[in-house]
């Protein structure tokens, strides 16, 4: 987020406010996802009251949970791969600050300005299923060897209609630059209408649709939690852990979360920008003084409004048997898929 401070701070200055920036995008969010969802909104739907008792309004409920954990004892089963099963946890957490680097706040507040963020974001996004694997395979425990082949055979299978499912929004937009796609989506006409913009979750709303079935999917959020099936895993690729290491999966859960909602606000809900405003724009050049600030704004309410499907999604359903789970990736999201970029290419032509 520093590229218009670029000329006046060295690089190891640039590279440090970007770690910084990085931490605050990652972890802020996902602090506000716990709160607002998990000890407010779960908690109000299961009359649980136990997250209103720390702090005003239960605000400090979170520090708690995180005391908590760096309490506890680290403990690493006597017959794990000790150093394999230690470095899962910074795997799953790492692949989600890799991710938030290619997320745009704004005409100049980004990480990075890569020209096939699409690719990197989806490429990116595949890297936890290896540290669940090793989560998984490090433990020494059936059940977490079970949940992690799993996680790899569902993670892998949900890939695919999500990488399909953005394919319509790069045909559209004519490019896989993340903050191209944002300005296409703020200046392009809809329904003959100049100015307005044209916000892809109305365009390709099919594909949003199933990038957020995906999403789901990727979080192991129900109903696609088959790999911490707790009826049947116990916990799945995290059983034997505890302590801090088990806080960095919880966190990593709930970062990822918001990650993935920032990438969907920016492929499909117009990014920084607001589609059909009063004020209407041609370009970066004509909101970029003051959109560096409003920018940020935007982008997180976006995100906790589609957080909220995300985790509203999670509370309602039960679970999905693996072969529905299976079943609905490859008979019914893909070729859903493949249909949208088929019907977008064409009307990419001929419009």
């Amino acid at each position: 987020m520093i590229s218009s401070l670029a000329v006046e701070i060295p690089y190891w200055g640039q590279s440090l406010l970007r770690v910084l920036g990085g931490i605050v995008a990652v972890l802020l969010p996902a602090g506000g996802i716990v709160y607002l969802f998990l000890f407010k909104m779960m908690s109000f739907m299961q009359s649980r009251l136990g997250p209103m008792e720390a702090g005003p309004f239960g605000s400090m409920q979170l520090l708690a949970e995180v005391g908590k954990w760096l309490q506890k004892e680290d403990i690493i089963p006597e017959n794990a791969d000790a150093k394999i099963f230690k470095i899962a946890p910074i795997i799953v957490l790492l692949s989600t600050f890799l991710l938030i680097v290619v997320v745009p706040f704004g005409p100049d507040a980004w990480f990075t300005d890569f020209q096939a963020g699409v690719f990197y974001a989806l490429a990116i996004g595949s890297v936890s299923v290896i540290g669940i694997l090793v989560a998984g395979w490090s433990s020494a425990n059936k059940y977490s060897l079970l949940g992690g082949l799993r996680a790899g055979g569902q993670l892998i299978a949900y890939e695919l209609p999500m990488v399909l499912a953005v394919v319509g929004v790069v045909i559209q937009a004519g490019s896989m630059n993340l903050q191209d796609i944002v300005v296409a989506q703020n200046t392009q006409a809809i329904f003959g209408f100049d100015g307005l913009g044209n916000p892809y979750v109305i365009t390709q709303f099919v594909g949003f649709l199933v990038f957020m079935i995906a999403v789901q999917a990727e979080l192991t959020q129900p109903p696609f939690d088959m790999p911490i099936a707790e009826s049947e895993l116990v916990s799945g690729y995290m059983t034997e852990y505890s302590g801090f290491r088990f806080l960095m999966f919880f966190i990593g859960e709930f970062a990822t979360a918001g990650v993935f909602a920032f990438i969907a606000s920016v492929l499909f809900l117009g990014g920084w920008g607001v589609p059909f405003s009063w004020f209407g724009w041609s370009g970066i050049d004509d909101v970029a003084n003051w959109m560096n600030v409003a920018g940020p704004i935007i982008m997180l309410t976006k995100m906790m409004l589609l957080v909220g499907i995300i985790m509203w999604v999670r509370f309602t359903y039960p679970r999905f048997r693996e072969d529905q789970l299976q079943t609905f990736a490859w008979k019914v999201l893909i070729p859903v898929s493949l249909a949208n970029i088929v019907i977008t290419s064409i009307l990419k032509v001929a419009v």
